[in-house]
């Protein structure tokens, strides 16, 4: 592999990247799409686990125009990196496929769990070589549409006098819902891949395995078009983006604070994971959740609806693609903070530490940037990247390859940086990086594809 040194000079950031192909190749498209159960059996539910509301899923995406090989995979809930990159090894020397060539996303769902890393492997393997063997001449549309269903979730409430997690509805918040839709050349529905901000944690406080709305959407969209189709989530730049409609979760917080409180523990600013010490007995409690389980099948529905309207309106159609892909490292300067012990409210402390990797990439379907950020940036940082992209379809889609963003937890925005926030407090990069040095990178992969 060749690879090239970019110095940004005014950021300080080391990018390194593989080099382009710069034949550009036009050929016909040709599209493959599988999905496989990736559902625990009951004896491997974690031992806080209260059961499986819904069948989780691995879903795969993959396309050629006869030269080059690429595509889109995800997995309810978040892939492990180590079952990613068995998966690009196998993929590789069976089917040819480059490592990297695949965005391997989570829908980032808090509440999923996992079967064991070898047989997710295996799943994760069999959807792929389905899909791979599912490739039939196709064409491609690309469509944006618009749903309100997110909110800043960084607020500073003036009556409490403190920062915390509330909808700040003022805030800035990206509405786009992107989707690319894919049909055999005969019109029959084969596949989508649809791009929202938004966090998937409306049921995380149930302890149950679960999609959250974005397996809902899935199943929704599914259903619309046929057995055979794959429907595919990415998560946006979420990293300060809540559902809306949010309250039982709230209601269901001051249950936990009050009950604690009794016991004579405050965990006002620092909540134990999922609905750990919750009394599901409680008819308060149990009324809640019945509603948190209505609210994720109702946000699945309404996203679904916008991706069902959106591919109704398109009305361009390409089948001669041209395909690139390409993965790079942008090197950011850390920081450690030594104040640490709760979510919100009070101003942080720091001292230097070392550089972050944070692995970017791209997967150029003809006139179409699919950016990955292996980490949780903020909604901003997208929309940065959107405003500069030359294409009018750009797409950012974020937790990706198995990879979380590691030490350096969310990615602020330069602008959010004075928020006393969890997201903020605890990210270990620091200000004024890691926005430009995502930004720039994937314009410089996106500049790369088509030069």
């Amino acid at each position: 592999m060749k690879i090239r040194h970019i110095l940004v000079a005014c950021a300080l950031l080391l990018v390194s990247c593989q080099a382009f192909a710069k034949d550009h190749f036009r050929g016909q498209l040709k599209v493959g799409a599988a999905k496989v159960d990736v559902t625990p059996s009951e004896d491997q539910l974690g031992r806080n686990s209260y059961g499986i509301l819904d069948r989780t899923h691995v879903r795969v995406i993959l396309f050629t125009n006869g030269r080059n090989i690429a595509g889109f995979a995800n997995v309810d809930g978040n892939p492990n990196q180590r079952c990613v990159d068995a998966v690009n090894d196998r993929i590789e020397k069976e089917f040819g496929i480059p490592q990297g060539n695949i965005i391997y996303n989570g829908t980032h769902c808090h509440s999923t769990g996992t079967v064991p890393p070898d047989e997710l492997t295996e799943r994760m393997y069999q959807a792929v070589k389905q899909a791979y063997r599912n490739m039939v001449p196709a064409k491609v549309g690309v469509g944006k549409g618009v749903s309100y269903l997110n909110v800043k979730r960084d607020l500073f409430d003036p009556e409490r006098g403190t920062w915390w997690e509330g909808p700040d509805y003022d805030g800035k918040s990206d509405k786009t819902v992107g989707v690319i839709y894919f049909e055999s050349l005969d019109g029959k529905p084969l596949a989508t891949y649809y791009n929202y901000a938004m966090h998937a944690v409306i049921t995380g406080q149930l302890d149950m395995i679960t999609g959250d709305f974005p397996g809902k959407s899935e199943e929704y969209i599914e259903s619309r078009y046929g057995p055979d189709f794959v429907a595919i989530f990415s998560s946006g730049a979420a990293g300060d983006q809540n559902p809306l409609y949010f309250q039982q979760t709230f209601d269901l917080r001051d249950i936990r604070i009050a009950d604690y409180a009794k016991r004579g523990e405050d965990i006002s600013n620092r909540m134990p994971p999922g609905g750990v010490g919750l009394d599901r007995n409680d008819p308060e409690t149990h009324r809640l959740m019945e509603e948190q389980k209505k609210m994720a099948e109702s946000y699945g529905q309404l996203l679904g609806e916008e991706v069902k309207y959106v591919i109704m309106m398109m009305r361009r159609f390409e089948t001669d693609v041209t395909l690139e892909a390409a993965r790079a490292h942008v090197i950011c300067p850390g920081r450690r903070q030594t104040n640490g012990g709760g979510r919100a409210g009070y101003a942080g402390e720091y001292e230097d530490a070392g550089d972050i990797s944070l692995e970017i990439g791209l997967v150029m379907l003809d006139d179409i940037p699919v950016c990955a950020v292996s980490g949780e940036p903020y909604n901003q940082i997208a929309v940065d990247l959107k405003n500069k992209s030359p294409y009018t379809f750009t797409m950012m889609t974020t937790v990706t390859d198995g990879h979380n963003s590691g030490r350096g937890g969310y990615i602020p925005d330069d602008e959010s940086y004075g928020a006393q926030v969890f997201e903020v407090l605890g990210s270990g990069y620091k200000q004024g990086y890691a926005q430009k040095g995502i930004v720039d990178g994937l314009l410089g992969l996106i500049h790369d594809a088509t030069h």
